[in-house]
């Protein structure tokens, strides 16, 4: 069971990811979700700190989401959750400053990745996420645990076995098609995934092959839903059949959509991932 903040948001409707418009203030993300016709939105911390400074306040930011008539799903990411862990960039964000945005902003969820680290142990992952989890019950959110597949969580197997070793019910997945797709994750693994552990699902595309390394390709060279080879369709149905109640975002890293106007990448990403869940669900 998840937190009561999930019911928020639920299975029909998108959220435009701030990668997909990564250049973007959190205003013009805003005002492109609507142009777009998403529900909701995330933010990166890089995108707070550079509101705040400009002179809006989070207060000022929770009153633009809701004349928008929009909601934040995730805040995005938490990196540094691991003992050990020592990654820092711009993007990243400590849980206290991902703690005060939630609950200025409303947010529903915090996603967990374990960016670097080649290897993990399940068992001491689990007792972090267990720590994790627990303070962020007390700000009402869900906590997304997110595979990537060149480090230490890559897969849909062993997410799921933090997740479940943690044992708490604000534990779940963020399932990315991205890396499901490139990484070592399975069709198999995704048709058992039980959809009450799902918290929150991100669709893109990509080519049938890789083209270099992973992390480049991953954060520069992503498709729009529809256009590559990732079978978005039979996954969603995939998804959709284990009961999974979770929001569809649409986080498309591209270097080309960045040269773009962010009202017309919105639409593009609100209009592929349309196509895909109407074609998907059999609505069309």
């Amino acid at each position: 069971m998840l937190h009561a903040g999930a019911d928020v948001l639920g299975p029909d409707d998108l959220v435009l990811h701030a990668a997909t418009l990564r250049s973007a203030s959190c205003l013009e993300l805003c005002d492109a979700a609507v142009a777009g016709g998403f529900r909701g939105v995330t933010f990166y911390p890089t995108q707070i700190r550079r509101a705040r400074a400009s002179g809006l306040s989070l207060l000022d930011l929770r009153s633009a989401l809701r004349e928008r008539g929009l909601e934040l799903a995730d805040l995005d990411p938490l990196l540094n959750w691991m003992p050990g862990d020592d990654f820092a960039s711009e993007l990243s964000a400590s849980e206290a400053e991902h703690y005060e945005v939630a609950e200025a902003l409303g947010a529903r969820s915090l996603n967990v990745a374990q960016a670097f680290r080649p290897r993990i142990e399940v068992d001491a992952a689990a007792e972090a996420l267990a720590g994790v989890c627990d303070r962020a019950w007390e700000h009402g959110l869900i906590i997304t645990l997110e595979y990537l597949p060149w480090a230490g969580i890559p897969d849909i197997a062993t997410a799921r076995a933090v997740v479940e070793r943690c044992g708490r019910p604000n534990a779940s997945l963020m399932v990315d098609t991205w890396h499901t797709f490139r990484g070592p994750s399975t069709e198999a693994q995704l048709a058992a995934l039980p959809g009450k552990l799902v918290g929150s699902i991100q669709i893109n595309d990509a080519p049938a092959e890789p083209a270099g390394d992973l992390l480049t390709e991953t954060t520069t060279a992503r498709l729009l839903p529809g256009e590559g080879a990732i079978p978005l369709e039979r996954w969603i149905r995939m998804l959709d059949a284990n009961g999974c109640r979770a929001p569809i975002g649409v986080e498309v890293f591209s270097d080309a959509n960045d040269r773009l106007p962010p009202d017309e990448v919105a639409r593009r990403c609100g209009d592929a991932a349309r196509r895909v869940l109407e074609s998907a669900r059999g609505r069309r």
